[in-house]
């Protein structure tokens, strides 16, 4: 957890700007605006205070209350963020992976084949630097680039902040790149409809059962850079066991991003999805 991994408030900036202690947003259902309010007024109201601290070196118990409290605040901006999401019927995704997984070449690919298809926006989380974010950019879609500095993870405000000022279209596709982790992000909800994890085959079959928590909390599997199994020793059925060991439900589909493989299946999943949002 975050109490323990090093994360640091304070850090945090949005296309370059310090978050700080700027109004947080409420996010009403079926709200066609963002509205802004004082920390002073979502204490009055009884929501979480917009800081929150990391402790690390307390003792255990100490520990566990406050990574209960940090999940429960988290939760809270979440369920803002879900409920405006909803209201506009943007369907939003957490793509989550290890660094290196090719989640940014993937969105590249998605953007260009959804041209003139459908609506899409994507949210950008890394450490350092916003090149992601201008490589997105670059397919003509709006990039909103956050860095976490020494956090390992994207939450729900920070990401509440970035979607204010992406302002997703009605009926769009939202799509958040969080920082390459197979560990904390499995904890952060965002408000997002689905976590989407995407394991390369240059990973290992193993990552499903070496990072449960990850793979439990996803609804898709991406098995990506699939072009270079004939040159790995990569065992694609073990990987996909691996996956529905730690959660039976996950969906899995094998794509590349370099030849197109899989792309029409990935597609039509964003599709239904989409349809159903």
């Amino acid at each position: 957890m975050c109490t323990t991994c090093g994360c640091s408030e304070g850090e945090t900036k949005i296309d370059g700007h310090e978050i700080g202690d700027r109004p947080r947003f409420s996010y009403a259902p079926k709200a066609k605006k963002v509205t802004a309010v004082t920390a002073a007024e979502a204490e009055k109201h009884g929501l979480p205070p917009i800081s929150h601290s990391h402790a690390p070196g307390v003792p255990q118990s100490r520990r566990v209350q406050i990574e209960q409290d940090i999940l429960a605040k988290n939760d809270a901006y979440a369920r803002e963020n879900r409920a405006f999401l909803t209201g506009r019927r943007v369907f939003a995704l957490n793509l989550v992976s290890s660094p290196g997984s090719g989640k940014t070449t993937l969105l590249v690919k998605t953007i260009e084949a959804l041209k003139g298809k459908a609506a899409v926006a994507v949210i950008e989380g890394d450490q350092q630097t916003s090149q992601d974010a201008e490589r997105i950019r670059a397919t003509g879609a709006p990039a909103i680039q956050i860095n976490t500095g020494k956090g390992c993870h994207l939450d729900a405000h920070m990401v509440g902040h970035a979607i204010h000022q992406i302002d997703p279209a009605e009926r769009s596709l939202l799509m958040i790149e969080n920082v390459g982790n197979l560990v904390c992000p499995a904890a952060f909800d965002l408000g997002e409809a689905h976590k989407v994890v995407v394991l390369s085959v240059t990973e290992g079959e193993d990552k499903p059962i070496k990072y449960p928590d990850m793979f439990r909390a996803a609804s898709l599997m991406l098995l990506n850079k699939c072009d270079l199994l004939p040159h790995l020793d990569f065992d694609v059925e073990l990987a996909i066991d691996y996956a529905r060991r730690v959660n039976p439900a996950i969906e899995v589909i094998r794509v590349s991003a370099k030849t197109g493989e899989g792309m029409g299946d990935w597609l039509a999943w964003l599709e239904r999805g989409s349809a159903k949002g």
